[in-house]
């Protein structure tokens, strides 16, 4: 990305950017300011990289033209801040790498605008820093090629966010930051109120039941791309505050969300990474489950699940015979696994977050015989039911667990995603999206000892499953849908209730009581009897967006200013305390 000339007035520092001039420009005065990158002193010439976000160009300096302007850049260290003229020369030795590779500045004029102490790491594209000292210095990362460029297609991807929807006649509206807090979801931010002594007002997880008044207002297609916030323990795809691409729509049924905003994700995959991203497929989350054991499924490679309850039951084995579901995968040309190998495995899915008690396998060898490991409780009759299941050829290898059915489906789901990373079908340049839909409404808690809504208490159940809620709550399937890209979910949404007494009796089933409800959410209700439309909406992990176009396993390294993984600030520290004074007028007992 460069600026043409016509970008910088005559009142400007520089006439150009480091990442513009190419052989076109020979012979023309420019001035230029950017950071020392590097310099290489050669006797008789000196000469120095400068840097700024649009790219390097190299500065020459020579005795013979000016002892004294020579001798000053070889007093310049790196980061240094310099404003430099001079005129534009061919290069002797070209750096085709580079926009900038075939010309050099003949400096006739070197300004110094700002020293710089020696960096903590090395600004450059392989940097000798640690996440840590990364994180505290984050000014200094930012200069770096590879973060700085993840800001720029951030930026990139926002606008074109903005261009897909502004062509629909969306409109970004602005909605509050501090809220009323809710006891569903995750845990809120709260702030104190110095003027309402005692009461607190809550960071917004989303802008839910703002973006549902906008419907009732009139506003019938939504979006903004803002700031949310969580208070829920962190991983590499979550952070305190996240930002999400926000919409809602009236008049709409599913259908029309899911063709809407498919056409949204195949425009930014064609826009920004000249990927063609084909028609979406979708999914059921009861299929999703059944076959890949997550309701987010890396559909960049097959490896679906397999059950062989009625094939491996009865033979008097112990672990097959008690567990209620028995799956299985079939790792094509994996069967010359070692036992080195094949113990990796087990003791992966014996990891605590995994929690799986073994593994059993079965290879299909080259020569056409099956051996596994129980061939003491089954016969080679029964090894070629298993590979007739299975749809085994010479070469594969067949991996079994057992157990209880949500716990192993989600264990096989995890030694899937494993064998898919080992086998390199995880490619992160090639992408797999797919919608997941009809997700379960409510999902029983088992501290709680009720039920939750699985998605959020505005979700409308399926009108077919309405009359399940007092009988089967937990068969009700909910109108909702999410995105999912690689493995990863990046967006969620559903058709709302926009019916009082549907929302009513949805709260009931939640829990709430008439008063709770009233107290939390009778705003809403007393909304939806001034002629509430229909509508629905989604909402995109925006960072998770980011990073997945990025080719990045973090979120980190496409927000400017991250937390770590406790929550802090390492760069300005914060969270911290605050002084006695504060404390008072917000009347808040100092905790000890």
């Amino acid at each position: 990305m460069y600026f043409c000339f016509s970008k910088f007035s005559k009142n400007m520092l520089r006439t150009t950017t480091c990442g513009a001039l190419t052989l076109q420009n020979l012979g023309e005065n420019v001035t230029l300011c950017g950071w020392m990158q590097n310099s290489r002193d050669l006797g008789g010439m000196t000469f120095i990289d400068v840097r700024d976000r649009y790219g390097i160009t190299q500065l020459v300096f020579n005795m013979n033209d000016n002892i004294a302007l020579c001798e000053a850049a070889r007093k310049l260290g790196r980061e240094f801040v310099i404003k430099v003229s001079g005129v534009v020369v061919e290069r002797s030795n070209k750096n085709l790498e580079i926009p900038t590779g075939e010309i050099e500045i003949k400096v006739t004029d070197l300004e110094l605008l700002n020293a710089s102490k020696v960096p903590p790491f090395m600004i450059e594209d392989k940097t000798d820093g640690g996440d840590d000292l990364r994180m505290k210095y984050r000014y200094l990362d930012l200069r770096r090629n590879p973060v700085r460029n993840n800001m720029v297609l951030r930026h990139k991807m926002a606008q074109a966010v903005r261009r897909y929807l502004d062509d629909l006649d969306f409109i970004e509206v602005e909605t509050p930051v501090l809220i009323k807090s809710t006891p569903e979801g995750a845990r809120d931010f709260v702030v104190p109120s110095r003027m309402n002594a005692g009461e607190f007002y809550a960071l917004p997880q989303s802008p839910q039941t703002f973006k549902q008044l906008l419907m009732v207002s009139g506003f019938d297609r939504y979006f903004q791309i803002v700031k949310c916030f969580r208070d829920e323990d962190l991983r590499a795809d979550r952070q305190p505050e996240f930002t999400q691409i926000d919409c809602e729509m009236s008049f709409i049924e599913q259908e029309d969300i899911l063709n809407t905003f498919e056409g949204l994700i195949r425009k930014l995959f064609k826009e920004i990474r000249n990927y063609d991203l084909p028609e979406v497929p979708r999914m059921q989350y009861a299929d999703a489950m059944r076959f890949y054991g997550s309701d987010k499924p890396d559909t960049r490679f097959e490896m679906r699940f397999v059950e062989l309850n009625d094939i491996v039951k009865g033979k008097d084995f112990p672990v097959f015979d008690a567990a209620e579901l028995i799956i299985g995968i079939n790792a094509e040309n994996c069967a010359s696994y070692t036992r080195k190998q094949l113990d990796e495995l087990t003791e992966f899915v014996k990891r605590p977050q995994i929690g799986a008690t073994g593994l059993i396998y079965m290879r299909h060898n080259e020569d056409g015989s099956l051996k596994s490991s129980v061939d003491k409780f089954y016969s080679e009759e029964d090894l070629k039911q298993w590979s007739q299941r299975m749809e085994t050829k010479p070469g594969d290898l067949v991996l079994l667990m057992a157990g209880n059915t949500d716990k192993v489906r989600k264990q096989l789901g995890e030694l899937r995603l494993e064998m898919g990373s080992r086998l390199g079908f995880r490619d992160k340049d090639k992408f797999a999206a797919l919608w997941v839909l009809d997700f379960p409404l409510l999902e029983w808690d088992e501290e709680s000892g009720r039920y939750h809504a699985m998605h959020h208490p505005f979700t409308s159940p399926k009108p077919e499953d309405i009359a399940m809620l007092d009988t089967q709550p937990g068969e009700v399937r909910a109108n909702a849908y999410d995105m999912v890209v690689n493995g990863t979910e990046i967006g969620g949404g559903s058709i709302r209730i926009h019916d009082r007494e549907l929302q009513a009796l949805m709260f009931k089933h939640l829990g709430f009581s008439k008063e709770e409800a009233q107290k939390q959410f009778g705003f809403l209700m007393e909304a939806f009897e001034f002629g509430a439309p229909p509508h629905g909406g989604i909402a995109f992990g925006f960072d998770r967006l980011c990073s997945i176009f990025a080719g990045l396993d973090t979120i980190r390294d496409v927000i400017a200013f991250p937390k770590n993984n406790s929550g802090r600030d390492v760069m300005i520290d914060t969270p911290s305390l605050i002084d006695d004074k504060q404390m008072q007028e917000l009347k808040i007992k100092t905790v000890l």
